[in-house]
């Protein structure tokens, strides 16, 4: 897992065009990213030491940003500087804030279940009330009441 909850292996699954380019897609070199992110690139590299931000790499090992990478070193910055939130603070609200990503989107897949479960539940019911067989009389349930009947066998007589 990357900076960013998610795992760098599926991260180009789920295009059909290689060269799309998505917020995912690494681009840009560390000069750039620092340049858009208003950061020095020192501070880069150490955020990617730290664990707060981790670019994808080249074969050469050289780091490449991503439109959402420059994303989260912005929202580093604001919380450093406006917040004070120290980098361990950001660190944790970053995983904070990735677990709940996860969460929603496991909530809204477990939904996406049990609306499907649902739908197969009405149209099961459905089909056992088809088949039910209509020459049968409904039984209704006598009601209950507080009136005492009484009764009395006849005697055969003889």
């Amino acid at each position: 897992m990357d900076g960013h909850g998610r795992g760098r292996q599926s991260q180009g699954r789920g295009r059909n065009n290689p060269y799309e380019l998505t917020d995912d897609s690494p681009v840009y070199v560390i000069s750039v990213a620092a340049q858009l992110s208003g950061l020095h690139p020192q501070t880069l590299r150490q955020y990617d030491r730290l664990g707060l931000v981790s670019p994808d790499r080249t074969a050469g090992r050289g780091r490449r940003y991503s439109a959402r990478d420059i994303q989260l070193l912005r929202q580093v910055q604001r919380l450093s500087q406006d917040e004070g939130i120290n980098l361990a603070g950001i660190k944790r609200i970053i995983e904070l804030e990735n677990q709940v990503a996860a969460l929603q989107a496991q909530v809204a897949e477990l939904q996406q279940a049990l609306e499907s479960a649902a739908v197969a539940m009405r149209q099961r019911e459905a089909q056992v009330h088809a088949s039910y067989r209509r020459d049968l009389v409904p039984y209704q349930d006598v009601q209950q009441s507080s009136a005492l009947v009484v009764w009395r066998p006849q005697r055969a007589r003889d």
